[in-house]
């Protein structure tokens, strides 16, 4: 019943992007939520938890132990402005589930919502503060209803499981779990990097990328690593881009080249890596080179103009 006492004070938990405190409807509408709820859906199948679905979502819901990007607001009985929220924040992180979402009931009600989906819970005592709730801001035995949107989540857990392992123990994990790991920590690095998050994203790129060096038992398999690491090579090129390191951008798209000499995208990255170098000679040859395979493409022939 204590779990997440402490989240009050940090004001992390989820989302009410939906509305803001302020307005006379939703003072009404937090001044009576403990009557109204009873007619809600009931997850927790003793009242504790209870949800209404403010707009759908799509997709699968969130699974058990996944990493998720929420927006949220959370109110007192009577108040009509949020005890915590982060619905100022332009881009929330990602929290794990069972680690840094630790209110429980929140996270029994994220586990029955889909990418988009925002929804409003009533939580009992048991299910969010305790007894003795979180002095000062909390009082004891509060129910309080979140409103909660889901931006995004990431299947995470056996990601998070592989890489608590020791380095002999990931060596006994067949190439398609390995592989499926690898591909769900380039999508935390895309996710970093739409964010604008970079350094973040380059750890995750290169943490992908240190458990593709198994040797392969067959070509088959060798052309599956490959794949997979041109991909990784490729976001890691970008992302020095992004950082303003162009050597070590210079650096992947060559190893993305050794994989696939034709690869326009590490073509073109080896090019603007070179140009932010002043290697002008170099930045043609692969911008050219980028070129003849995509003769068509914008990006490549603006960058050639540079040097015309």
């Amino acid at each position: 019943a204590g779990a997440g006492r402490g989240e009050a004070r940090r004001g992390m938990a989820g989302r009410g992007g939906v509305r803001r405190g302020g307005t006379a409807g939703q003072a009404a509408t937090v001044a009576s939520f403990r009557g109204w709820a009873r007619g809600l859906q009931d997850l927790s199948g003793d009242g504790g938890v209870r949800k209404a679905e403010l707009r759908p979502g799509s997709g699968p819901v969130v699974p058990p132990a996944a990493s998720v990007a929420v927006k949220y607001s959370g109110y007192l009985e009577h108040w009509d402005e949020p005890f915590c929220t982060n619905c100022y924040s332009k881009s929330p992180g990602l929290m794990k589930l069972g680690k840094d979402v630790t209110l429980r009931g929140l996270e029994i009600g994220l586990l029955t919502m889909k990418k988009g989906e925002v929804a409003r819970f009533v939580f009992t005592p048991d299910y969010a503060y305790g007894r003795q709730g979180c002095p000062p801001l909390i009082p004891p035995n509060a129910t309080v209803m979140f409103e909660v949107e889901v931006l995004d989540f990431l299947d995470s857990d056996e990601s998070d499981t592989f890489f608590e392992l020791t380095a002999e123990q990931q060596d006994t994990f067949p190439l398609q779990k390995v592989l499926k790991v690898a591909d769900t920590e380039r999508e935390f690095g895309n996710y970093l990097y739409r964010k604008r998050h970079f350094e973040s994203a380059k750890d995750r790129y290169k943490r992908a990328f240190s458990i593709l060096g198994r040797s392969p038992s067959s070509e088959a398999e060798q052309c599956q690593i490959d794949a997979s690491k041109l991909l990784v090579l490729l976001n890691l090129s970008l992302t020095y881009l992004k950082l303003e390191r162009p050597a070590q951008a210079l650096a992947y798209g060559e190893k993305a080249l050794e994989i696939d000499r034709r690869n326009a995208k590490a073509l073109f990255r080896c090019g603007q890596a070179c140009l932010c170098m002043t290697e002008y000679k170099k930045a043609r040859d692969f911008l050219v080179r980028a070129q003849r395979i995509q003769p068509f493409n914008h990006d490549i022939n603006n960058e050639l103009k540079k040097l015309a």
